[in-house]
């Protein structure tokens, strides 16, 4: 069973000159809501995150269209899985492609957070494990204060590693290190 989701971080052209009155840089607090683009300096981050491992995989992409977010749910998927997700339109033909595709809808008025379908007391259908790595992925990035939106996959993808690698072990600690030889 897999959840997936996307978020949209702020991330604009920090550290980079803007010589042209024309094209200041964009003002702080960038207050935008609803689904960001890589145009409006809310690039979306797609999430996945597997039940079983608690691995995940994270891509930025320029909008949250289907044709944005489907190829990365495939990708992050095997035929015949259980997908997790919200209402966001992009996800509707997962079943078209050999998935099962469940939701909750997320939507002002309904607030869904996650559902019980077969009757046995336990709310399987959620996207709540993605939605706290998302609260994981903005408190890794709230350091730096900000981050240019060229290069928020490689911090995204540095998040995604710390995150998957589970156990810290010698070898580990030397290869992060730059040592080429540990003693035991």
């Amino acid at each position: 069973m897999t959840e997936v989701d996307e978020m949209y971080q702020n991330a604009g052209e920090k550290g980079e000159k803007h010589p042209d009155p024309g094209d200041p840089p964009r003002k702080r607090g960038n207050k935008a809501r609803g689904h960001g683009t890589w145009d409006t300096d809310r690039p979306p981050v797609f999430g996945a995150v597997g039940r079983e491992s608690g691995d995940i995989r994270l891509e930025v992409t320029t909008n949250s269209r289907r044709i944005d977010l489907e190829p990365a749910v495939l990708e992050s998927t095997a035929a015949g899985a259980t997908v997790n997700t919200d209402e966001w339109g992009a996800y509707n033909h997962l079943s078209e492609n050999d998935r099962r595709h469940v939701k909750v809808c997320h939507t002002p008025g309904k607030r869904v957070w996650a559902k019980d379908l077969d009757g046995d007391g336990v709310n399987e259908v959620h996207t709540n494990t993605m939605e706290g790595i998302w609260t994981g992925l903005r408190n890794f990035l709230r350091p730096f204060r900000g981050v240019n939106k060229v290069y928020l996959e490689q911090y995204c993808r540095v998040f995604q590693w710390c995150h998957n690698i589970k156990v810290v072990t010698a070898t580990f600690l030397g290869l992060m290190l730059g040592v080429t030889h540990i003693n035991s």
